[in-house]
């Protein structure tokens, strides 16, 4: 049980790590001064979903769910 727990430890590390990097990779929520004269409007704006920041969004969402079932995981005195 130990070589179990010692793997599942180096798996959640490496999420932590992809977690933090993909953050980082995203940009800001916020629109600034291009929201006043409706730039953000835009084709990107309109098919964030399908682009790259849609695609790091959605990652995002699946490391932390990652994240915290794999917290729980180790955090119980099975192994």
């Amino acid at each position: 049980m130990a070589v179990l727990r010692t793997i599942l430890t180096i798996v959640y590390i490496i999420a932590c790590l992809a977690l933090v990097v993909v953050v980082l990779l995203q940009e800001g929520k916020s629109a600034g001064l291009g929201a006043i004269s409706g730039a953000a409007e835009t084709y990107w704006g309109k098919n964030k979903g399908r682009s790259m920041e849609g695609k790091l969004v959605k990652f995002t969402t699946v490391l932390a769910i990652f994240f915290i079932v794999f917290a729980i995981v180790l955090n119980l005195k099975v192994f």
